[in-house]
């Protein structure tokens, strides 16, 4: 190979390596992002904040910074956009852990007939007849399954039904961590939902209070394709700029609307 050769791959191999780097973070489709950051890997608190850009262009922070409570042992790194591939403990099924990362968000599973006024996202009502598989041997694994006779119902369902007229499980919003595709347990049904106290951590979704559930619910768009990060305070500050996140400064500057 000639060295006018070489010097003309070199430019190529960087390019390929910068693309691959803006692949393993925020996808440039995605217009709406949700940040939770915790104050370490074993912290089940932290603060969530709404981004929005336009097109591709610089993120701004919408409202105010809310409360949240993550896993009960912390968080670990999970599956989706970016993360899977990090060095560190790895999210497994009933760890109690929340999964650390960058993730798609799927759709809003609700008992009532219809969101919140002001939402427009794809969503389901809940019947007697529908189930989350977290049990990790079965083939639909971390899927949402509906039998096809609830009243005489297979052994498992009632270990896996959704629902429960629990208040903390009127919505769910699910969070994509261990989806495309799901592997045997690597962690389940992962979701945003309204937080049982101010004091009780989850097994590894992401709660807060009802009014700011509601208030995340009435801003996601699907043309949006919107997106959640969770991430430990100084690991969110290492990865800000090769994921693409927002600039760390901006957490907490929100726009009122």
């Amino acid at each position: 190979m000639s060295r006018v050769s070489r010097r003309l791959l070199l430019p190529a191999w960087l390019l390929l390596i910068a693309s691959t780097a803006r692949a393993a973070g925020i996808p440039d489709d995605c217009q709406q992002l949700i940040v939770a950051l915790a104050p370490d890997w074993n912290s089940m608190r932290g603060t969530l904040q709404r981004f929005e850009r336009d097109d591709a262009g610089p993120w701004r922070a919408l409202g105010a910074p809310c409360s949240v409570l993550f896993g009960k042992k912390g968080l670990a790194w999970g599956r989706g956009l970016a993360g899977q591939d990090e060095a560190g403990l790895r999210k497994t099924e009933r760890d109690g852990r929340a999964p650390a990362g960058v993730f798609r968000i799927g759709k809003i599973y609700t008992y009532d007939p219809a969101l919140p006024a002001g939402a427009n996202f794809p969503f389901h009502q809940v019947t007697k007849a529908d189930a989350w598989i977290d049990d990790s041997t079965r083939p639909d694994y971390n899927h949402f399954v509906t039998i096809e006779d609830p009243e005489h119902p297979p052994p498992w369902f009632a270990k896996e039904k959704m629902r429960h007229n629990d208040f903390a499980y009127r919505w769910l919003v699910e969070i994509r961590h261990n989806s495309d595709p799901p592997l045997p347990n690597e962690g389940s049904a992962i979701f945003f939902h309204i937080r049982r106290g101010v004091s009780r951590p989850t097994a590894g979704c992401t709660t807060m209070a009802e009014s700011d559930l509601v208030r995340l619910i009435t801003w996601l768009r699907a043309d949006r394709h919107p997106a959640y990060v969770l991430l430990p305070r100084p690991v969110y500050s290492e990865n800000a700029k090769p994921w693409n996140l927002p600039a760390p400064a901006a957490f907490g500057a929100g726009e009122k609307f």
